[in-house]
């Protein structure tokens, strides 16, 4: 017959934390956490407003060699339990907070998310949600705390080569910039999206009549860039901002008649 006076004391003992037990075999791991866990978020813009999307997280700490495993739990008590507004203020907080509850020397934060910017069609005037993937990167070594804010913004551009040989027309096609820049609560993602857009051809839009498309057409055939010229206006433009201390610039051209893309890439530290 079972005793229920046992039971109780059984329930009430304390339960050993094997996590935080001692390991003998003195080999430290780098990183351990979780990773592609899908969390809600909000925006901040520069007028007050906010703008709701949905992340993936992946987030770890190093391990000592003494030690035999992290408490995975907290990580998503983190996230349950932060303000998961995202701005450099409120990511750099995350990032404190999660070495110091998992007690870590070093700790690291990534997360993606699509970020809608509303467009109005540059004639018809028509409005239209456009995406952009964004990613969130920062991490905590030895105290020093570093961060980096990526977006890829899709846009137009057009051959000047293929327009100079041509008699009529020119070669064009969907491109992909993809911006890295060091994280500044100063710097707004909607401002970063403009200002890469505005070094294309021809910025893109989710919906357009048919005077939009004319006037995209035109436009992007009046203004023509190869690759190297799209990364090098970009730079241009990052370098008279005394927000960006340092940035890479990756440009992408899906070639309309190659079998391949282009590409160029600048990473530039404005500090060196």
């Amino acid at each position: 017959m079972n005793n229920p006076k046992s039971k109780n004391n059984a329930s009430t003992a304390p339960i050993e934390d094997v996590q935080g037990s001692h390991d003998t075999r003195e080999i430290p791991i780098s990183r351990v956490g979780i990773k592609d866990i899908s969390h809600p978020i909000t925006v901040q813009n520069r007028d007050g407003s906010t703008s709701s999307s949905i992340a993936t997280f992946s987030m770890s700490v190093s391990l000592p060699h003494d030690q035999k495993g992290t408490h995975m739990s907290r990580f998503l008590q983190i996230l349950n339990e932060t303000e998961t507004v995202i701005s450099a203020k409120h990511f750099h907080k995350m990032l404190n907070e999660m070495v110091q509850r998992l007690e870590a020397q070093n700790g690291y934060i990534e997360l993606q998310f699509p970020y809608f910017i509303e467009k109005t069609a540059p004639v018809s005037g028509v409005k239209s949600l456009m995406d952009y993937q964004v990613t969130l990167v920062g991490q905590i070594e030895n105290g020093y705390l570093d961060s980096t804010l990526e977006v890829t913004v899709p846009v137009k551009s057009l051959c000047p080569c293929s327009k100079k040989i041509s008699e009529y027309g020119a070669h064009n096609q969907r491109s992909h910039l993809t911006v890295g820049i060091n994280c500044s609560s100063k710097l707004w993602l909607n401002e970063l999206v403009k200002t890469v857009e505005s070094q294309a051809s021809a910025e893109l839009f989710a919906i357009l009549k048919r005077p939009d498309e004319k006037f995209i057409t035109e436009r992007a055939y009046n203004n023509p860039k190869f690759v190297e010229d799209v990364v090098r206006d970009v730079a241009a433009a990052f370098d008279t901002n005394e927000q960006i201390s340092r940035y890479y610039i990756h440009a992408e051209n899906f070639e309309s008649i190659h079998n391949h893309s282009a590409f160029a890439l600048i990473d530039h530290d404005k500090t060196v």
